[in-house]
């Protein structure tokens, strides 16, 4: 009997890893720099596994929204997603950190924030039930409209646009006491054509990748908040593949998502520098008018403190790090 059982696990250790063929979807287009750089990831992947881990993505939003993808992935017909933050704030609150308005006021600041807190959102969003493999840029968003906007008042007259998902979008326009219109990112474009929208707040790549541009006349050239994607995999179904070819998909797409998260921060400034090519015109509000903006966006963190969907202590630590990287620029300068 024992003779039996040996046989047994030896054939059981020795047999080969099962095969895993991952689902994903993103509404980022064929041909982008995304899918390119993701498709370049899932090549790496299978050559470095012999093809035990493989990918098939969905791109362009064949499979819906982030909200549809999400759907899908909790049923299992996709395994995961390459989408916005804001999207996985069910699973982990504070992983909108990044998000509140007006907080971050260079890329410098947002780098120094990022690398003390980019960890432990990955390893709260892991918690929640997704396996991430690093952030990527998606950038300052600015709004952007059809007709000129320099102040908190002329935005409330405005139809603004927020996605359908994003609580933190939402508890923002409320701050500001801004009627929103959600709607999916993919009816964002008829939106505008229409005019049941005419104000948006994007990064300039996502305006130029998803043909907003054509529909808009203005920016407000003031960074309002700053967004980030992940590919998020689904934690029950990366369990199924070995722990050795866990730590290839990490490593490969870990290092897919650092070029992205560069390759990302140069493609926004020449996407800004596209939307003024074309026209649009880029209005910088005046100092009374930010002091407005400033005030009420302070209200955004302990309206959403208050509705549970962001910790005291995620806030605190954002806070001090601010405080440390500001005191420490003051200082470099004396």
């Amino acid at each position: 009997m024992i003779r039996i059982i040996t046989i047994a696990l030896i054939v059981m250790l020795s047999s080969p890893a099962q095969a895993m063929r991952f689902k994903i979807a993103t509404l980022s287009p064929e041909g982008s720099v995304w899918m390119q750089k993701m498709r370049e990831g899932a090549e790496e992947l299978a050559r470095k596994t012999g093809n035990r881990v493989t990918i098939k993505y969905y791109p362009g939003g064949v499979m819906g929204d982030d909200r549809a993808v999400l759907r899908k992935i909790r049923i299992g017909q996709l395994h995961g997603g390459a989408v916005v933050g804001g999207s996985l704030s069910k699973f982990y609150p504070d992983n909108q950190i990044y998000s509140l308005p007006l907080k971050f006021r260079s890329f410098q600041e947002v780098d120094y924030v990022r690398k003390h807190l980019d960890q432990r959102i990955a390893q709260g969003l892991e918690k929640g039930g997704f396996v991430t493999f690093g952030i990527a840029e998606g950038g300052f968003a600015y709004v952007m409209s059809t007709v000129p906007i320099r102040t908190v008042q002329e935005m409330r007259r405005q139809k603004v646009w927020i996605p359908n998902n994003d609580t933190m979008i939402l508890e923002t326009v409320r701050a500001f006491d801004i009627i929103p219109f959600p709607l999916s990112i993919a009816d964002v474009q008829a939106g505008l054509q229409t005019g049941l929208i005419n104000t948006v707040t994007t990064p300039p790549i996502g305006a130029v990748a998803l043909q907003w541009h054509t529909q808009i006349n203005y920016l407000m050239y003031e960074p309002f908040l700053y967004i980030y994607g992940v590919l998020a995999v689904d934690r029950t179904a990366f369990a199924k593949i070995s722990t050795h070819d866990q730590r290839i998909f990490r490593e490969t797409m870990g290092r897919i998502f650092r070029e992205l998260d560069s390759l990302n921060r140069e493609d926004n400034v020449k996407a800004l520098e596209a939307l003024r090519n074309q026209g649009v015109k880029f209005i910088k509000p005046l100092d009374e008018a930010m002091e407005k903006w400033y005030h009420d966006a302070e209200a955004v963190p302990r309206q959403l403190i208050r509705a549970g969907k962001l910790s005291q202590d995620m806030v605190n630590t954002l806070e001090r790090l601010l405080k440390d990287y500001r005191s420490k620029q003051l200082c470099a300068k004396k």
